[in-house]
């Protein structure tokens, strides 16, 4: 689903009752009828449509605008990481936006990988733990059209971050750490660290997540 509606979208469908996220994603995503959306949430279909309507509303209204520029997207990654590298947390909370939420999904084989952490604070401080990675460690891609970074340990796939930027602000982080779905993507070899000089946008490879 994040291919389709974009990665910035799923941090607005969250903050959506269950009931209304529901409704709008069984409707609007995947074209259910009312009635039976209405079985599976023991509503009327004028209850289920109503439900949708003001999901859908609602995105609308709160949906954030992502910086269309690649390259202030990638100035802000590349401060994120300068930042946590230096171990300075005043500087990585500078970056990000106050309400930021950081997703990490380790999939079963790294459960203790799934998490969500919400707010600024504590989002700088879990990333001062990329101050014991090497630099080389991560490398710029593009994620459903989106800056990114590749962790690569040791020249090891171990994760793929997606960043959604409004404002030089970072609004939300998405971590894919679940090996078996990182097998599946046609990862390129690291090789350009991130904030080095010869990083740019046109250099990053494409990735594209989904589900």
């Amino acid at each position: 689903m994040a291919g389709d509606i974009g990665l910035a979208l799923l941090t607005v469908l969250d903050a959506l009752a269950p009931a209304e996220r529901l409704a709008f994603v069984l409707h609007d995503m995947f074209a259910v009828p009312y009635g039976q959306i209405a079985v599976v949430l023991a509503r009327t279909p004028a209850a289920a449509r109503q439900l949708a309507s003001r999901a859908r509303r609602r995105v609308r209204e709160a949906a954030p605008s992502p910086d269309p520029d690649p390259a202030r997207q990638r100035e802000v990654v590349d401060a994120f990481f300068a930042a946590s590298r230096a171990g300075d947390i005043d500087a990585l909370i500078a970056v990000l936006a106050p309400d930021v939420v950081v997703r990490s999904d380790g999939g079963p084989a790294r459960p203790g990988l799934s998490a969500v952490i919400r707010g600024a604070a504590d989002a700088a401080r879990g990333a001062l733990g990329f101050a014991r990675l090497s630099p080389r460690s991560f490398q710029p891609v593009l994620v459903n059209g989106a800056t990114g970074a590749l962790a690569a340990p040791n020249g090891r796939p171990y994760s793929v971050m997606a960043f959604t930027i409004t404002g030089r602000k970072i609004i939300a982080i998405h971590i894919l750490a679940d090996p078996d779905r990182l097998r599946h993507l046609d990862l390129p070899r690291p090789h350009l660290p991130i904030g080095g000089p010869q990083v740019s946008t046109e250099s990053a490879n494409a990735l594209h997540l989904s589900g």
